[in-house]
Parts: C-alpha cells; structure tokens; sequence
C-alpha cells in the first residue's frame, strides 16, 4: 500500500513539473513564423495607405512610334469624351478631326444628361483650355472611325508648359472617376488604364463615390437636352421629361422653347402646352425671354400631327423641388436664325441615335429638327394667298402665303395680323410683295411652314 502511494505521489510531482516548464515556454519563447504570417503584427487599422499614382503621367507619348500623330487646336468642346479638333486638310479633308475619347466613356451631357457628365465635360475643357500644347494619337497606324463613322478613335495628350512633359487626358479622366471602361484593357495603353480604374474605384471618386452628383436633377423625370428629345422623339412619347430652353412665343397658352447645340450650329426645340394648372409664380417661370427648365409629359398631338410637353406643374412651397419648372434666367432673344428655302426643304441634319444599344448616326429632315425653333428667311415672293373666313374659328382673318425663293416653295402661316391703329391687315396688302419674315418653324397639313404671329415679324421689301 506504502509503494502505491508512494507512485502515485511520484507521478503528480512529475506533472506539476511539466506543467511549469511548459508554462514559461509559452511565455518567453516566440513560436516560429509560419507561411502566411510574414509580415509584423500592427494595431486595427493603423496600415499605411498605399499612396495614389498619377497614371496620366506614368505612361510617355513616343513620338517614334508607328501611330498616327498630330498636333491640333480645339474647335469645338461637345463633352467629356468627345471634342472636335482643327487639323490640316491632309489629315481630314474637312480640316476638322472629330475625336472620340479611346479607352473612356463619361456620363452624357449632351444628350439624354446623367450623373457627372457636367463634370467630366467640365474637365475636359479646362484641362485643354489651360494647355500650351495638344496632340492627338491613334491607336494603331492609322485614324480608326467609331461606331458612327463621322468621329475618330484618339488619345488625347496635352501640356500645361513648354518645358512640361505631355500628359494622357483620357488616363486622367478615367483615375480621376469621370468615366468608365470603354474596351479599356483592349488598347495599346489598357494596362494603365485598368489601374486607374481600379484605383478610382478603391477611391470612390464621382461615378464611384455612390454620392449624389450636386449638378444633377434627382427627379422623376428624365434628364435631356431638346436635340436628344427631337431626335427619338418616339422613344420618350408618354415619358415625363426635363429639359432647359428659351421661351420665345406664347400662343394661346401654348409656349415655343429652344436650345441651341454648338455640335450641330442648330436650334432644337418643341412647343409645350400650358393647360391651366399655373398660376402665379408658376406663370412667372414661363414668361417669354425666360431661360426655364420645364418637366413634363411628352405627348402626341393628333390635330397638329407633332409632339408636345404638356402637364407642367409647381409647387411654389418646395421651389428647388427637381419636378417643378424653374427659372434660370432671363431677357433673352428669340434666335431667328437665318436658313435658305433649301436648307428649310431639303436639309438634311445627321445626329446621333442609339439602336440595339450601339451609337449610329442618323439623317433627319432640317425642318423636322427644327420645328418649334425660331427662324428668318429672305426675299420671298408672295404667289398666292389664303384667308381663313371660318366665322367661328378664333383663326378668322389668318393667312397663309404660298411664297417662291430660289425656285423653291415655302409656305408662310400668319397669325391675325393688325396694323399700329388695330385696323385688321388682309390679303390686299401682301400681294404680289416680296417679304421678309420672322416666326417659328411648323407642320400643318403635311407641310412645313415658317408660322408668324406679329405683322413686325413681316418686312415688305417692295
């Protein structure tokens, strides 16, 4: 029984004593590192963070290369990724090279407007306004078109000072969030292009901030300009719409409004019915000369065989409410823009269309693009007249002018025409005269037709 105790005792001595070793081990002695812990421990959060690379700088234009190169001036600034610039007639017989940004795609702003397209726009023209230099690259031996045809593949590169080295606006653009991949990585470029992505990206800079763009509408309605509107105007039909534009003519609660686009040199517009439903400092903002941004709903009108907005509202107690009209400014002018009887029969207006998800460009009618814009035309002479005598149509007392220009036909619409004494003016004192006119383009019965409501808007030359 002693010698049982007695091992058992050994034994619990023994435990005690590797338990002990065990203990300070564990204390003082560092385990050996194992694979996927090489580097030192550091506090939560106290990882430097990796420091920002400037990709537009970090690629170098070789002038050696066997792409295509030119240095160019600017023509004209249409967006983010698309400018037009002047070049030498053995380059582009027009001496105008029409660039499409390669590897980018910035949110619109000439067209149907989305989140950060003011800015990326905005970019651009700064950055090629202060420089000194600007030169254009292709991507391979020769300019590419795009899917349009009428614009060219290019990597734009400027510089800011004579000494100063060029850097790649479209890498730019794209580290700095304005744009998203476009065949980025399918370029001789596109490995820096989809690490200035992804470094916008681990930034969250603009389209990659998930924060509201301050310069955009966050309405119901759909954000455009009045081309984008004209050119698929099927397309919006019982769609509520933003767009701005210039108040020219109201007749008889219905409002004539306009914008010009710089790309086309044209006026784009459409007439918007004002129902009833304003009043007040609702009918301020639609006041003639205002510059407004009107939101309503596109319609089709049956009588007159054209589009309309109509449905305008406002809530005069949340008036930065983005579905209520607005006011930008006013004291502007109606445009009258001067067009030839060719160009007002036969013009031809090619834009930029979406089909099947893919830019295509278009042929439009002049006329067609036109209507609701303010135009003047030269010389015509009056062949024959037409007076509406309906007694009980408001129209009693209008006329229309069959006119010749240049051999062709154009059709002028008058309102009821009074002189300075309020004496009613008829057929009498037009016939035969050659005229001048100034009114809005229409569509009536077929035809267009330049409609005018003020007998100041007619100058009889003889």
């Amino acid at each position: 029984m002693r010698d049982f105790i007695r091992i058992v005792s050994l034994l619990l001595l023994i435990c005690l004593i590797t338990a002990c070793f065990a203990g300070c081990n564990q204390g003082n002695d560092d385990p050996a590192p194992s694979d996927a812990a090489t580097v030192a421990p550091t506090e939560k959060g106290s990882e430097e963070k990796k420091e920002d690379v400037d990709y537009a700088a970090s690629v170098k234009l070789d002038m050696n290369s066997s792409t295509a190169k030119q240095e160019v001036t600017v023509k004209l600034f249409v967006d983010g990724d698309t400018t037009h610039f002047n070049v030498p007639t053995s380059v582009m017989d027009t001496g105008v090279l029409k660039a499409r940004y390669l590897a980018i795609n910035t949110p619109e702003s000439t067209g149907k407007i989305e989140e950060y397209g003011k800015a990326a726009s905005k970019f651009t023209r700064e950055k090629l306004e202060s420089a000194t230099s600007i030169i254009i690259e292709s991507d391979t031996e020769k300019w590419e078109a795009d899917s349009t045809g009428g614009r060219y593949l290019a990597w734009i590169w400027y510089k800011t000072a004579d000494d100063a080295e060029y850097r790649n606006l479209n890498i730019e653009i794209l580290q700095n969030g304005l744009a998203i991949a476009s065949n980025s990585g399918n370029n001789r470029y596109g490995d820096t292009c989809l690490e200035a992505i992804a470094q916008a990206k681990a930034n969250k800079l603009a389209v990659y901030s998930g924060k509201p763009d301050p310069d955009f509408f966050y309405g119901s309605a759909v954000e455009l300009t009045l081309k984008e509107l004209r050119a698929n105007i099927e397309t919006y039909n019982g769609m509520k719409v933003a767009f701005k534009g210039v108040i020219t003519i109201n007749d008889n609660n219905t409002i004539y409004v306009e914008e010009y686009d710089s790309e086309t040199d044209m006026y784009y517009g459409i007439s918007v019915y004002l129902g009833y439903n304003l009043s007040g400092a609702g009918l301020d903002i639609v006041k003639v000369g205002n510059e407004s941004r009107i939101v309503g709903t596109v319609q089709y009108y049956e009588a007159g065989g054209t589009y309309q907005v109509s449905g305008l509202s406002y809530r005069q107690m949340k008036p930065d409410d983005p579905d209520n009209i607005q006011k930008i400014s006013d004291g502007n002018d109606p445009a009258y823009k001067l067009v030839t009887a060719e160009q007002f029969n036969e013009g031809k207006v090619e834009l930029e269309v979406t089909v099947d998800g893919e830019e295509k460009l278009q042929s439009f009618d002049f006329a067609n693009m036109a209507l609701s814009t303010s135009v003047e035309m030269k010389n015509l002479t009056i062949k024959d007249i037409y007076t509406t005598t309906n007694e009980e149509s408001s129209s009693k007392g209008a006329m229309t002018f069959t006119c010749e220009v240049d051999g062709k036909t154009v059709y002028v619409r008058t309102a009821v025409l009074r002189d300075a004494e309020g004496n009613l003016l008829t057929a009498d004192d037009f016939r035969d005269k050659n005229i001048d006119v100034k009114g809005i383009v229409d569509f009536y019965d077929g035809d267009y037709q330049i409609k005018v409501f003020t007998v100041n808007n007619i100058t009889v030359n003889n």
